[in-house]
């Protein structure tokens, strides 16, 4: 009777047992250093968009709970570098994934000198932003830069790469591309190299062609590895500053004026660090969002 009703209970096991407790503890370092570094920021930065906080006043009281966020999404050059923003980190997201998948097919052929050429594709991404865009700046120099030099030997005439409304959007997207496609191709290649054989030689005996066998084989399984660099990469995009710092300052007029160039203008130069605080909050709430999304999108199952 009593093994019987011993065996019918349901053995309860401790919320918090004693290597639950220990794992704990030796997070405990590592999360408490986040929390310094990462929480406390995001919480400064979060009591300035609701607060009166500029660098004309430097004080937080009054609150005014919401009135900075209101009083950015009342500018309409917000919404234009919200657009723009969008339209920028599409366009450059779509550029390297698509780059970056058809040069990492490529490498994953290559048998001799595969390390040379990963060395050579990773030079652009060892270099910080602020330097691809310097180098940058001084090859499209309208008349003293490469660029146009080498236009100009073959009769073209030199253009203002920079300096043009309708072409300064599209140069900075070909310089962000180039730098960041090194970051997709590596990711993209490792998660080549790791898909099994065993598929691809049914296939094979099946007759399917090379085509067929991407389509139907390498995309799905590249699937998880393909939304983690996409996902990275829209992160990346969506906040990019220094580019646009370095090279056109959001200009010619607001032709290049990206959310985060926004954010430091309001606050820096605009003397409101409390609405700078607010746009910044709005472009943090759009990257979660759109992460969410997209990952979800990427990783459901067919």
């Amino acid at each position: 009777m009593t093994t019987e009703a011993t065996i019918g209970q349901r053995v309860s096991r401790p919320r918090f047992d004693r290597w639950t407790l220990i794992g704990w503890k030796f997070a405990a370092p590592g999360l408490t250093i986040i929390a310094i570094v990462i929480g406390l920021p995001l919480a400064y930065a979060l009591l300035l968009t609701i607060s009166s906080f500029t660098l004309l006043h430097p004080r937080f009281m009054p609150l005014v709970g919401l009135e900075n966020f209101r009083r950015v999404m009342d500018d309409e050059y917000f919404w234009h570098s919200t657009w723009l923003t969008v339209k920028y980190s599409g366009l450059t997201v779509s550029a390297e994934f698509l780059l970056g998948l058809g040069i990492a097919f490529l490498l994953n052929r290559v048998v001799r000198l595969k390390a040379v050429y990963f060395a050579i594709l990773t030079i652009p991404m060892a270099m910080s932003p602020v330097s691809v865009a310097l180098v940058w700046h001084m090859l499209l120099q309208p008349n003293l830069g490469i660029v146009n030099r080498l236009l100009e030997s073959f009769g073209y005439t030199g253009v203002d790469w920079l300096g043009n409304s309708a072409l300064s959007f599209w140069t900075v997207i070909f310089i962000d591309v180039w730098q960041q496609v090194s970051f997709v191709i590596l990711i993209l290649a490792a998660g080549l190299a790791s898909l099994p054989k065993e598929p691809y030689e049914a296939a094979s005996v099946d007759g399917a062609t090379e085509l067929q066998q991407f389509y139907y084989l390498t995309l799905p399984m590249l699937r998880p590895v393909a939304a983690i660099a996409v996902i990275i990469q829209l992160i990346t995009e969506f906040r990019t500053y220094d580019l646009v710092y370095v090279l056109t300052k959001g200009g010619p007029g607001i032709s290049t004026d990206l959310l985060s160039y926004f954010a430091y203008k309001r606050a820096f130069l605009g003397l409101s660090i409390n609405e700078g605080a607010a746009a910044s909050f709005i472009l943090l709430l759009m990257v979660l969002f759109l992460t969410v999304i997209f990952f979800r999108i990427v990783t459901r199952r067919a």
